[in-house]
């Protein structure tokens, strides 16, 4: 999928939207030329959006010349959930379903074989690389989010795999993994401690070789910050050992109303590097 096709999507529908709702994104009601979808992940999409309470209503708007569904809901009370555990490290802010599809797809194209979103929130990103053909797991520390992603998982049949667990003590091999991309659901400064917990815990496990990492940057330079060409994980990056292999950028939750979105960082550790 064109990644700065949504870009320009979620800008023409931040500028012509008027509604109110805390929470509002954007889902084609078919593929076409400039944002050509596969007909599954569509239905998926969109099915994923019906079943999740989140969501409170919906309308039909053009944008960009395409037919688009704009779902509307409210994540606060999931937002202060999220919030209550020592070890989170980030609140529920949740990225668009279709960004989170285009990253399921952009996974795929990679070789991976299976994602494993770590705090998985509602479960969209382990219910895209479903429908898209790829194992699916989601990690989450909050026990309200994860009764969520059942609920919809049931709802949907898409059936992904959805645990209630510390990631940074979470026993990573017990999934059966073979070829994993870990998606790390944290910004910079507020992620890095996951990060940081989490990459050591894989990297010095039997994953190591097989493993690929997602982190999710941010484009705005920090004042005197050295590393804004590496979205604000350049510390990461470079303690670890990883080799950036791709960069996707795309629309948030968090940046409904920002020019900026937010950058994917997709890494691999590099060839012969010990911790």
């Amino acid at each position: 999928m064109d990644a700065g096709a949504i870009v320009r999507l979620k800008a023409e529908f931040a500028k012509n939207y008027r509604g109110s709702s805390h929470m509002h994104e954007a889902v084609p009601n078919q593929s076409s030329a400039s944002l050509p979808v596969e007909p599954g992940g569509l239905a998926a999409m969109h099915a994923f959006a019906k079943n999740n309470p989140i969501y409170f209503g919906s309308k039909e708007m053009e944008i960009a010349g395409i037919p688009c569904t704009v779902y509307e809901g409210d994540i606060n009370e999931y937002w202060l959930s999220s919030i209550k555990h020592d070890s989170g490290y980030q609140p529920f802010y949740p990225t668009w379903i279709l960004s989170a599809y285009a990253l399921a797809i952009a996974s795929r194209e990679m070789g991976f074989e299976q994602i494993v979103d770590i705090g998985s929130g509602d479960g969209r990103i382990a219910y895209c690389a479903k429908a898209a053909g790829l194992g699916g797991h989601g990690i989450e520390i909050d026990p309200d989010l994860v009764e969520l992603q059942k609920k919809i998982s049931s709802a949907t049949g898409v059936d992904f795999d959805a645990r209630c667990a510390d990631a940074t003590q979470f026993d990573y091999s017990s999934l059966g993994l073979t070829r994993p991309l870990f998606y790390i659901s944290g910004l910079p400064e507020m992620g890095e401690m996951l990060a940081n917990s989490v990459l050591e815990r894989i990297l010095s496990s039997g994953l190591k070789s097989k493993s690929g990492f997602v982190l999710m940057g941010s484009h705005v330079r920090r004042k005197f910050a050295r590393e804004h060409l590496q979205w604000g994980w350049g510390e990461v990056i470079a303690r670890f050992g990883l080799e950036v292999k791709q960069v996707i950028t795309l629309p948030t939750h968090w940046t409904a109303d920002q020019p900026l979105d937010t950058p994917y960082i997709f890494a691999v550790p590099q060839a012969g590097r010990v911790l």
